[in-house]
């Protein structure tokens, strides 16, 4: 492997595997746990999770899961802004270099700091098996995996691989039984080897209003910023964190 990053100047990296090659992250996008709103129970528990594995106590992987928009990849990026003092680092792998995580883990076991996998919008289509690569990481081989090393990924898909109908048309019944096919069982064990599983779903108007409230904080005339903001998501389909900020970057000016 390339290089070995500085872990006590850079706090994540980027591993890049058509170059073999690690990247600091320099400009590290500066989101807070403060800046994030309406997710405030998965905060709690990923936060609670990650000080547990900073403190070297039984913590588990997380998966992060549910509507896009909804603050999952900015969530992960807030814990390691807020506790990075503390030890803990960040790798980015992309789900394309997944087979390189062995490799990965190797480097950093040794290493005194705590490190996050992290996959970003992770899932996987039918007949592949490239998710085996993630064993390593979540169960161990011969070798258990290092307790300095856990993942978090996030994915729109809540088993992280395609699910259709023929699956369920194998499973039997014994009895007042159900028996569900290898398909089915294989799916969910994947998503079944992250201890830590949060969900998030499209959020409320008052929520995505309080959103607005706090990046439009000098506006006097809320009704006419809130009907923009209501149209504005009704376009895009979906109330989030990420449409207010991408109403924010539209209209700031408008209310200057």
């Amino acid at each position: 492997m390339s290089t070995p990053v500085d872990w006590q100047r850079y706090h994540a990296a980027i591993w890049r595997g058509r170059r073999q090659a690690w990247r600091p992250v320099t400009a590290l996008d500066p989101v807070r746990l403060d800046d994030l709103m309406a997710v405030d129970r998965q905060k709690q528990r990923l936060v609670d999770n990650t000080r547990r594995f900073l403190a070297g106590e039984p913590c588990n992987h997380a998966l992060l899961w549910g509507s896009r928009g909804t603050g999952k990849s900015s969530l992960v990026k807030a814990v390691l802004n807020d506790l990075a003092e503390d030890g803990l680092r960040l790798v980015e792998v992309d789900r394309d270099d997944l087979h390189w995580l062995p490799d990965i883990v190797d480097e950093l076991r040794e290493q005194p700091f705590h490190f996050i996998l992290f996959c970003d919008d992770l899932s996987f289509g039918d007949n592949t098996d490239d998710y085996r690569h993630l064993k390593s990481v979540l169960e161990g081989s011969i070798e258990l995996p290092p307790p300095n090393v856990r993942l978090y990924a996030t994915s729109n898909r809540r088993h992280l691989v395609p699910e259709f109908m023929d699956d369920n048309l194998q499973a039997s019944n014994v009895g007042r039984e159900i028996h569900h096919a290898d398909a089915v069982e294989e799916k969910i064990a994947l998503s079944d080897r992250f201890g830590l599983c949060l969900s998030f779903y499209p959020i409320s108007e008052d929520d995505y209003f309080a959103i607005i409230d706090r990046l439009f904080p000098a506006v006097a005339d809320r009704d006419r910023l809130h009907v923009l903001a209501r149209r504005f998501s009704m376009e895009k389909g979906v109330r989030s964190g990420r449409t207010a900020r991408q109403f924010h970057n539209q209209f700031s000016d408008s209310f200057t």
